[in-house]
């Protein structure tokens, strides 16, 4: 099969497509033939050797993919060769023709969903699921700011949030990805492209605020996010890209909490919930993952470059 595999840490171009054997399932194990897989912003992180968990080397990126269950090993319940799945992790990396998954690692992807939706569920809405439900612990007639609304985690959280019924506050810095937003549900789009934009957030909310701001880039954006907070507010940081100066005295004021979080730190039975209330919604058609770009699995290199511009309107997957 082809695959995708890193031998050194670097720029996009150590992605390389390669032919590798093809996947054996062993007991509580699952091969999937990958229809697309997703591409997440710390895959790229990662692959330039820049974050703290690294894979020995060489190694296939990905952790989200979609498609066909080709094989089961001993033990695994559930789930059949010929299955609709997706994944939220793999044993082998997703940028493959082919994923190693283990049992708990598979989840049905319902026939109203396609494929490349199937790949952009697992890490941009189980964060988003975590950030608003787990760690802020969202309840319906709360606002919530969501920065980078476009991107992948920004429309899963949008539409959470909306199932939820909270009112949804969505940043973007493009006119497309502007009325994306509104589309998702969100009551007001504003565009981080203006200065000051965030000064708006208590105008827009009758001097109220935002109970919860979903924070994507703290380095750009927590100094500035407590402006936009309301009184006892959580600020939920999801992303930064380096360091960050507030003003402690802005926390104390607002008596508001800031709340780190990564999907990594979630137990088996926060990964639990978080499937089962997705599962639900992409059944019901609540969640509707919406795709950017499809790219061919050859031009990895690309699409790693496309995830980290600025932009965003939807997510980026691989098709094999």
């Amino acid at each position: 099969m082809k695959a995708i595999r890193v031998r050194e840490f670097g720029p996009p171009e150590v992605l390389r497509l390669e032919d590798v054997p093809d996947i054996q399932p062993g007991p509580n194990q699952v091969v999937v033939r990958v229809m697309a897989a997703g591409v997440n912003p710390v895959e790229t992180y990662v692959r330039s050797g820049a974050y703290a968990r690294k894979p020995a080397l060489p190694y296939t990126p990905g952790a989200d993919a979609a498609g066909l269950v080709e094989a089961v090993g001993q033990g695994v319940t559930g789930v059949t060769p010929g299955a609709r799945v997706y994944t939220s992790g793999t044993v082998t990396g997703s940028y493959a023709e082919q994923a190693l998954c283990l049992g708990s690692q598979v989840h049905p992807l319902p026939a109203n969903v396609s494929f490349a939706q199937g790949a952009a569920i697992g890490i941009p809405y189980g964060t988003a699921y975590r950030a608003l439900f787990q760690r802020a612990k969202a309840k319906a007639g709360e606002i919530v700011l969501v920065h980078g609304a476009t991107g992948g985690v920004g429309v899963a959280a949008m539409q959470l949030a909306k199932a939820a019924g909270l009112l949804i506050i969505g940043t973007g810095g493009s006119e497309k990805g502007l009325s994306l937003i509104l589309a998702q549900g969100a009551v007001h789009a504003l565009d981080h492209r203006e200065p000051g934009h965030l000064g708006r957030v208590e105008e827009l909310t009758w001097g109220h605020g935002a109970d919860i701001i979903l924070e994507m880039k703290a380095h750009l954006n927590l100094g500035f996010d407590f402006g936009a907070l309301a009184m006892g507010g959580r600020i939920v940081v999801i992303g930064s890209r380096g360091k960050v100066e507030v003003e402690p005295r802005e926390a104390m004021t607002r008596e508001a909490l800031i709340l780190g979080m990564t999907l990594f730190n979630a137990s088996p039975d926060d990964l639990a919930g978080i499937h089962a209330a997705l599962k639900a919604g992409l059944e019901n058609g609540t969640l509707r993952p919406v795709i950017g770009k499809e790219i061919a699995l050859s031009e990895a290199p690309h699409a790693h470059e496309a995830i980290m511009e600025p932009g965003a309107c939807g997510k980026i997957v691989l098709i094999p």
